[in-house]
């Protein structure tokens, strides 16, 4: 799926001359934690968030801990926060650093900004000018309307699903050498060794996804811990 199958394309926006408050009413009134910030001619100018408005000295969160030694004595450092938590309008408190992507980006690029990044949408543009949001609940809509997968009538060997669970394993981390699969009526056994329960619990899921995989059992043991010499 592409950015323009799930972007949200009525966007509330705000420009750079509103004041801090007005922009709070609109993320209240609207129901918003986000909203592009605009310049008059529409190219994108940043954006303001409710991270942007959590520290203002009008409600008394202006005080920020010192996170160490160096903020002490970074005069910049301590200019900034003032500006954030004291000025009025909103081109003096909006990330102007502003990732963008296009309509035909994938979604799973998307996942990767929002995650790398920690935040939660990422304005659309397209030529220049913003034609939507795409968010995490954007993404979580998508899920939750992808189609059930129809019930298969395939039916796989014992020797089938052994060989598509083995060859799903390659070029995976938690792939090792002590693994063994044993797979008989459908049942999924995992013997062998391996590194972490993580590793084994992804090879239930992988299991999982094979079709005429009725269960899975698992007999695998904690890895071996050399001992120090």
């Amino acid at each position: 799926m592409r950015v323009s199958d799930v972007m949200t394309g009525n966007v509330i926006s705000v420009t750079p001359d509103m004041s801090v408050r007005e922009v709070a009413t609109i993320f209240v009134d609207n129901g918003i934690s986000g909203a592009p910030v605009l310049n008059p001619d529409g190219t994108l100018a940043g954006m303001i968030s409710e991270g942007d408005l959590l520290r203002r000295s009008e409600i008394g969160t202006d005080a920020r801990p010192r996170t160490s030694w160096l903020d002490l004595w970074s005069v910049s450092h301590e200019a900034r926060d003032y500006v954030k938590t004291h000025a009025l309008n909103v081109r003096d408190v909006m990330t102007t650093n502003v990732v963008t992507v296009a309509p035909d980006t994938s979604l799973g690029e998307v996942a990767g900004i929002l995650e790398t990044r920690h935040i939660k949408r990422v304005p659309v543009t397209e030529a220049g000018r913003l034609v939507g949001i795409v968010s995490r609940a954007n993404l979580v809509q998508a899920l939750a309307s992808v189609a059930d997968e129809p019930t298969s009538d395939v039916t796989l060997s014992d020797g089938e699903i052994r060989a598509m669970l083995m060859g799903e394993f390659a070029g995976h981390k938690w792939a090792f050498a002590g693994r063994n699969i044993v797979v008989t009526n459908g049942i999924v056994h995992l013997w062998g060794a391996f590194h972490s329960m993580d590793a084994v619990d992804a090879v239930r899921v992988a299991a999982q996804n094979i079709p005429g995989v009725k269960r899975v059992e698992d007999h695998t043991e904690p890895y071996p811990v050399m001992p120090g010499i």
